[in-house]
């Protein structure tokens, strides 16, 4: 009796002693803060080191999609239906999706991106990765997408990056990794999409699914905790056994509003990008960053811009 209390006890604990396995094996936290309109590198820590990103690889999953949508003119109200594969996905499951059920790619983008459903994000890359399989081949509807991911992360510099689901869930069979250098980078590109920005921004939101042709409505909550508090106005969290608790934050003050000398109006955007990955305080090392962020971006203004080399700026360009 007293081996079973102790092995009892020992797998009570397991996943604690598995976090700090992990963690240790990682190396601690990494983090980047970086302002998006100039590109300045403010603060960073450990920014290229590979690691898991859990749930913060839904943003690629969204761009995607949008993208996507985008190109085949394909409306955001088309409905979609949840693939069998769904029963074998663990992790987040808000709305209680199961197979067969629609749901448009609408509001399976508000679940995916704000209570971090699983398989809303499943659901949307089997609907898109169809598309996306007939046009150019694919093992599977999910690989086809999730190789339109990993040719966004090319497009745009992710170079330590790579992709292998569309929710970031940890499994057996296959280990996505990236940095917070490359992470900041989708963030960057991410919100400079206006219905990426909407999505976002949301503290909660009412929607709905359809089992069969009964309506069902369930309130979705913003699983970042720092939305809209102070300057915050996105993007994600996430958190896996081995990617631990991450974030990724957007900050945004008002424009700078210059006079120009020929009587001319210059805007001047202000966007803080923060990434946290495997912080045990991902909300206090996120709002430290956002404070110290701030504070060297105004001094570095003040200072004229000064970039003395290249690996000072994160610029990030328009997919090809």
């Amino acid at each position: 009796m007293r081996v079973r209390s102790q092995i009892s006890r020992f797998l009570k604990h397991l996943p604690a002693v598995l976090c700090l396995l992990i963690g240790a094996a990682h190396g601690g936290e990494s983090y980047i803060a970086v302002e998006s309109y100039s590109g300045k590198i403010l603060l960073e820590l450990d920014a290229d080191q590979k690691r898991p990103v859990a749930s913060l690889t839904k943003i690629a999953t969204a761009m995607v999609v949008l993208d996507w949508a985008k190109l085949s003119g394909t409306s955001m109200a088309e409905m979609a239906i949840v693939p069998q594969g769904a029963l074998l996905l663990g992790g987040s499951n808000p709305m209680g999706l199961i197979p067969g059920d629609r749901i448009s790619l609408r509001e399976a983008m508000y679940s995916m991106l704000l209570g971090s459903d699983n398989v809303a994000a499943f659901t949307l890359a089997d609907h898109a990765g169809r598309s996306i399989q007939n046009r150019s081949g694919g093992a599977s509807p999910e690989a086809a997408f999730v190789t339109e991911m990993n040719n966004l992360a090319r497009g745009i510099g992710m170079k330590r990056t790579r992709f292998v689901n569309p929710h970031g869930m940890d499994t057996v069979q296959a280990q996505g990794s990236s940095t917070a250098r490359d992470m900041a980078r989708l963030a960057i590109y991410a919100m400079r999409d206006p219905g990426f920005q909407f999505y976002v921004k949301q503290t909660e939101r009412t929607i709905s699914s359809f089992r069969v042709n009964e309506k069902r409505s369930f309130k979705v909550r913003n699983t970042h905790a720092m939305i809209d508090r102070g300057t915050v106005n996105g993007i994600k969290s996430g958190s896996t056994v081995l990617a631990g608790p991450c974030a990724a934050t957007s900050s945004e003050k008002k424009s700078i509003v210059r006079k120009l000398p020929n009587g001319a109006t210059q805007l001047t955007g202000r966007r803080l990008i923060v990434i946290a990955l495997g912080s045990p305080d991902r909300w206090g090392i996120t709002q430290t960053l956002i404070n110290q962020g701030w504070a060297a971006y105004d001094y570095w203004l003040r200072q004229g811009q000064p970039v003395k080399e290249a690996r000072e700026l994160l610029i990030v360009p328009k997919p090809k």
